[in-house]
């Protein structure tokens, strides 16, 4: 064989192996590539709580202790992300998880200085040296780098890769992730930065203990401005705009993140701990506004007397505000207590549904007069509050002075068992203790509720009888409303509750509210409602211990007043339904004229009595000297005109007056009896002479 063929022939055969060779690293590149796809899982973030619009209330670290949040391109600000790619990552958009033009730019600066000035290291190799926490400054880990770079590239879009480093990139501490940064530094979001917090944003990961703010500004402050300059240099930045930045004073340390609707928070995330977002009905503006506001009142209160707030959309249902204790880290206060779903006697709060059930069954109507006089009822023997009795009132006045009396009246008609099942319908869980029937006293706070359960009674009362769930979760199955009282009887309610002094037929006021206290001075309480609004208010210890002078009118009236001016504008109550009956005293329906003791009243002591002369008496009127003489004739109660009888023969017909007279002829025993308007009559057997 020649020469020419020999060298030939092993030209062929090194080809062969070179390509061998070259197929063999290839492949063994994919993988390693492909093992490092299978291998890969990003860290979870920690979970969140939103408002109804999406706002952060609360955060929670991750499993690891990091506080790190979901982030993504639409989280920031489109300046930062601008900022972000010409300072890291110029060409993020275009390679492969790799830059080659990047890499020889480095390995130049390397060559020519003799030590590493820049990796070269893109977006995504960034990325992945955070998922694998690997060292800055080793060729292996600028190799692992390589390896996870392209296998991310290839299993993720590039905005997935920038939301990743949106979310593991560090500044400090156990700050992960723009948002936690943000947050933290500049007390908001980063949806809207200003040049310098996004400058500051982006040197920062470079080196994030070195430059942590809180602890050595004048280095934060150097590289926020290098940044600001280098955008300067790249048109990102004007001239004013980036002097005027590095003229912005820097963040003085770190702030909390977000705690609002702290115990719901605690609560649900305690329930289902691997949630990544809770989203809830509350408005976080409103909850803002009332914590502020609880933490401020609960400074003029005596510990360890604590309050709590509710406030809720009678139409849906829906929580928007709560707060459990005005401190979530007051022990004094037991501020982790979330009172608004601690168990206390509600005092007489559930009046007005009482008196609701009685307007709904016929048995009353706001102008009913009622007894509000010492009594019993089978055993029970209540008092009102201020040992002082009203006597006869109307039903309206009864509920708007909160006479005890009348109220337990009107719950004897109705049953105790029908005022119970009327809140379970509402959704309230009352509680009995050991008692297996309810008995008259749950009219006066015999029983435990919630704040949460009497919001949604009065919710009910507010919703034209309706009782819609009350939730504080937006994606919980809310079921169908249910109602607890015909829309005429809840009308007849708001109306007294807002203070309207007759049954008329337009809008009763602005807010219906009603104050209770329980007994021994324990619970003050206050639960009102606008047009769109209601507002429950308790005060009292967390330990359930008295407090002399607690009076729901006097300390938990005014809080309610406080909250709706934090609402906003109030909402009219409004006008009445059809069918509702406007009439007073005698246009009413007999039967509802009078109820209970004050028809009995009526019946026993308001019909006619004849004063004179009175039964079995001698009466001298001068009859012995041979001629007549007038006898005089008086009646007490009935209704006029009244009708005289003397042995059955009329002698005065339809007087006008209590009194009146009549002749006699003769001496001798004599019938009188008196008629009144209504046919009660009442008589009389005398002897005249």
């Amino acid at each position: 064989m020649s020469r020419q063929r020999r060298l030939a022939q092993a030209g062929m055969i090194l080809l062969l192996c070179a390509i061998v060779a070259i197929g063999w690293s290839f492949a063994a590149f994919e993988r390693a590539v492909a093992s490092r796809i299978a291998a890969f899982q990003a860290p979870r973030t920690g979970a969140e709580v939103v408002d109804r619009n999406g706002a952060l209330l609360r955060a929670f670290a991750s499993d690891d202790g990091r506080w790190r949040l979901e982030a993504g391109a639409d989280d920031v600000d489109p300046r930062y992300l601008a900022m972000l790619l010409a300072w890291e990552d110029k060409r993020f958009v275009e390679h492969g998880g790799v830059d080659p033009r990047a890499f020889l730019r480095a390995a130049w600066e390397t060559l020519i200085h003799r030590h590493i000035v820049s990796g070269g290291s893109t977006l995504t190799m960034q990325v992945a040296r955070m998922l694998g926490r690997l060292p800055t400054g080793s060729l292996a880990a600028k190799g692992e780098q390589v390896l996870v770079a392209i296998a991310l590239e290839r299993t993720r879009s590039k905005a997935e890769i920038l939301s990743l480093y949106l979310q593991l990139a560090p500044y400090g501490g156990n700050l992960e992730g723009v948002r936690a940064a943000s947050l933290s530094f500049f007390g908001k979001e980063p949806k809207r930065l200003t040049a310098a917090e996004a400058a500051l944003l982006v040197a920062l990961p470079q080196s994030p203990e070195r430059y942590r703010p809180d602890r050595y500004p004048a280095r934060a402050k150097a590289a926020r401005d290098r940044v600001l300059n280098r955008m300067e240099t790249l048109g990102v930045l004007d001239a004013r705009e980036a002097a005027r930045a590095q003229r912005e004073a820097m963040p003085a340390g770190r702030r909390a993140l977000p705690m609002l609707a702290a115990h719901a928070a605690v609560r649900l995330h305690g329930g289902e701990p691997d949630r990544p977002r809770i989203h809830l009905t509350i408005d976080k503006a409103i909850q803002e506004r009332l914590e502020a506001y609880a933490r401020d009142k609960a400074k003029t209160l005596k510990k360890p007397v604590s309050l709590a707030i509710l406030v809720s959309d009678a139409a849906t249902g829906e929580v928007l505000a709560q707060v459990g204790s005005p401190d979530l880290f007051d022990r004094e206060r037991q501020g982790f207590v979330d009172l608004t779903r601690a168990l206390r006697s509600p005092g007489s709060t559930l009046k007005p549904l009482i008196y609701g059930l009685a307007f709904e069954r016929g048995i009353a109507h706001p102008e009913s007069l009622v007894d509000d006089s010492p009594g019993g009822f089978s055993g029970y023997t209540p008092q009102n509050f201020d040992r002082v009795f009203e006597g006869v009132i109307t039903a309206r006045r009864a509920l708007q002075l909160s006479r005890n009396l009348p109220a337990v009246e009107l719950l004897s008609a109705v049953g105790p068992a029908r005022l119970l099942h009327r809140m379970k319908r509402a959704g309230a869980r009352p509680e009995l203790g050991d008692r297996s029937l309810p008995g008259l006293a749950i009219g006066l706070g015999g029983l435990g509720l919630t704040l949460e359960d009497l919001v949604r009674i009065y919710g009910a009362i507010a919703n034209g009888g309706v009782a819609m769930p009350l939730h504080i979760e937006q994606d919980a199955g809310v079921g169908q409303g249910k109602r607890i009282l015909s829309p005429q009887a809840a009308w007849y309610v708001t109306s007294i509750l807002a203070g309207a002094t007759t049954t008329n037929k337009g809008s009763p006021g602005d807010v219906a509210y009603k104050t209770g206290t329980s007994y021994g001075y324990r619970d003050a309480w206050t639960i009102g409602y606008d047009g769109r609004h209601v507002v429950g208010v308790w005060l009292g210890r967390p330990d359930g211990a008295p407090v002399a002078g607690l009076v729901g009118q006097d300390s938990a009236a005014p809080v309610m007043r406080d909250v709706f001016a934090r609402l906003g504008p109030v909402t009219r109550l409004p006008g009445p339904p059809p069918g509702i009956l406007a009439s007073a005293g005698g246009g009413l329906p007999p039967p509802m004229r009078r109820i209970g003791r004050a028809a009995e009243l009526m019946q026993a002591g308001l019909r006619p009595e004849i004063v004179f002369p009175p039964n079995a008496a001698r009466v001298e009127i001068g009859l012995g000297r041979g001629q007549g003489a007038d006898l005089f004739l008086k009646v007490r109660n009935g209704r006029p005109p009244f009708t005289w009888y003397v042995d059955g023969r009329p002698v005065v017909r339809d007087a006008l007056e209590r009194q009146s007279n009549w002749r006699a002829s003769e001496p001798g025993f004599v019938d009188i009896a008196v008629v009144d308007a209504a046919g009660a009559a009442a008589r009389s057997q005398v002897f005249v002479e």
